[in-house]
């Protein structure tokens, strides 16, 4: 049997967005859905309960902090990863404080994106 891990992408930016895109579908992963900010990522997140979320910081309506407690407070074995800019140190730790279970730094290589969603998914 093989089931493929599924992914739900978090980020307001349409180019990010589409770079995961490639990035998970080149790692024969699914896209199991997209939201552009932390409230629709709450819907989805409950509709598709995806294996692994990216999640992005800085977003309009709900930030990625606040959707991270949203998720986990429903879900509390929800798969979060944050992905940030560098200068969004605080965030992130505060990220993980929450719940959220690693991080990745953009920019980051498709090999970075594969090594931290194995790492996830191997400690659940």
């Amino acid at each position: 049997m093989d089931l493929k891990v599924r992914v739900l992408i978090v980020d307001d930016s349409v180019l990010m967005r589409s770079k995961l895109v490639k990035i998970i579908e080149s790692l024969n992963y699914e896209v199991a859905g997209m939201a552009q900010d932390g409230e629709e990522a709450l819907r989805k997140f409950d509709a598709l309960l995806p294996d692994i979320v990216t999640m992005d910081i800085s977003m309009p309506n709900m930030n990625g902090l606040q959707a991270v407690e949203a998720i986990i407070a429903k879900h509390p074995n929800a798969n979060i990863i944050m992905v940030s800019a560098l200068n969004q140190k605080k965030m992130v730790l505060r990220a993980l404080e929450k719940g959220a279970k690693h991080f990745i730094i953009k920019p980051f290589e498709v090999e970075r994106f594969k090594e931290v969603v194995e790492k996830v998914l191997w400690e659940m």
